[in-house]
C-alpha cells in the first residue's frame, strides 16, 4: 500500500494531520531535526501504536514535542537553570529532561513510566500543527526501531510501510540530527545524548560546563541511550583506514583512504568541510550506502569538535554490536 503522503504546503495539511491525531492515528511529521513519528501523547492507545509500528520496546521512553514554554510547564518542572536553556535554544534542537508533574496528563507509556518526561519544542510546522492540535505529541523518529533515522519523507517507504497513517512532507530535514538532550541536575546539566545542538554552544550560552556521562550502562533516561542504534543492515565501519572494490566509503572533506579510489562507491559528507552540512547529509548516506550492494560501509574519523561529537556517537553506535533477539532490541 502506497503511504498518504501531503506537502505541508497544502491549504489541509494542518486540518488533515489534526484530524488523524485527534483520532489517534499515527502522522510523519518533519521537523527540523529529523522526520517524527508522531501521536496524541496524552493517548495511552495512540501512543502504543507508535510502539507498535516501530517495533520499539516499551521501556524506552519518548520525546513529548510541544508548542510553547507555557504548553510544557502544564506538564513538567522547570528549574532555573532549565528555563534558561528553554530560553535559549527553544523552538531549536534541544531536549530537556524535566520532572513529571504528579497531574500531568501525559501518558505514562510516554515517559516508560519514569517520573522525568523528555520535552523539546520544535519549530516551523511542527511546533504550527502541535499549536493547532493544542496538546503535546510524542514523536521518535519516523523508522523502524534502531535503524537508520528519516531525513526525507520518502525515507518512510520502505520502514514503516503502510503503518502510519498520513506523512507530511516538509523537503529534506535542515539539521539532520536527533535533538540534543540534557538534563539538569542540582544546577549542573548533564549530556545524555549530543545531537543537533552542539555542547559547545550550550556552554557559550549559559557560561556553565556541560557534565558528560561517564557511566556507559547508565540506565535508560531518554531516547537514543541503547549501545545499538541508528544502524544500517550492512556491516558499518568507524575510523576507517583502508577500504576494498566491495566496499561503500563515506568520506569527509574530501579525505581518501587506502583503497577507497578502488571502492564500489564514496559518498562526502560535506566537501567543504563543514560538520553542519556533515551532520545533515549523514543519515541520507548512510541509507544510500545500505542500498548500494556494499558489503562494509567504511565511514573515514570524523573530527569530534562541535557537531562533530553527535556525529560520531551516531556513527559509534550504529556500528556497535547487534543482538540476535530481533528487532523489538533494536532501539531508537
Amino acid at each position: 500500500m502506497r503511504l498518504h503522503t501531503i506537502n505541508i504546503e497544502e491549504k489541509t495539511a494542518l486540518e488533515d494531520a489534526c484530524a488523524v491525531l485527534t483520532h489517534g492515528g499515527l502522522v510523519v511529521l518533519p521537523t527540523e531535526t529529523v522526520y517524527g513519528l508522531a501521536a496524541d501523547a496524552t493517548n495511552g492507545e495512540a501512543v502504543a501504536k507508535i510502539f507498535e509500528a516501530k517495533g520499539r520496546p516499551s521501556f524506552n521512553p519518548l520525546i513529548c514535542h510541544v508548542s510553547s514554554l507555557e504548553m510544557a510547564r502544564q506538564y513538567v518542572v522547570f528549574d532555573d537553570t532549565a528555563l534558561s536553556l528553554a530560553n535559549a535554544f527553544w523552538p531549536g534542537p534541544l531536549t530537556l529532561v524535566l520532572p513529571i508533574k504528579p497531574d500531568s496528563k501525559i501518558h505514562s507509556l510516554t515517559r516508560a513510566g519514569l517520573d522525568t518526561l523528555a520535552v523539546r519544542m520544535p519549530g516551523g510546522f511542527a511546533r504550527d500543527l502541535i499549536e493547532h492540535f493544542g496538546r503535546p505529541v510524542a514523536a521518535p523518529s519516523a523508522n523502524r526501531s534502531g535503524g537508520i533515522s528519516a531525513t526525507r519523507a520518502n525515507h518512510v517507504q520502505s520502514d514503516l510501510g503502510d503503518r502510519v497513517d498520513l506523512v507530511l512532507d516538509g523537503g529534506p530535514a535542515s539539521i539532520g540530527l536527533e535533538s540534543t538532550i540534557v538534563k539538569t541536575r542540582n544546577g549542573d546539566i548533564e549530556l545524555l545524548r549530543p545531537g543537533g545542538l552542539s555542547v559547545d554552544d550550550i556552554e557559550r550560552a549559559t557560561g556553565m560546563t556541560v557534565r558528560r556521562q561517564q557511566n556507559a550502562s547508565a540506565a535508560i533516561e531518554a531516547p537514543g541511550m541503547m549501545t545499538s542504534h541508528y544502524a544500517p543492515r550492512t556491516p558499518l565501519v568507524i575510523n576507517a583506514t583502508t577500504a576494498t572494490p566491495d566496499d561503500c566509503v563515506i568520506t569527509f572533506a574530501g579525505k581518501r583512504i587506502t583503497g577507497s579510489d578502488e571502492s564500489l562507491l564514496i559518498l562526502d559528507l560535506s566537501e567543504r568541510g563543514d560538520l553542519g552540512e556533515a551532520a545533515a547529509n549523514l543519515f541520507d548516506h548512510m541509507k544510500t550506502a545500505d542500498a548500494s550492494g556494499a558489503e562494509r560501509i567504511c565511514v573515514v574519523p570524523i573530527p569530534i569538535k562541535g557537531l562533530g561529537e553527535a556525529i560520531n556517537d551516531r556513527l559509534t553506535r550504529a556500528a556497535a554490536p547487534k543482538t540476535e533477539i530481533g528487532d523489538a532490541d533494536r532501539h531508537d
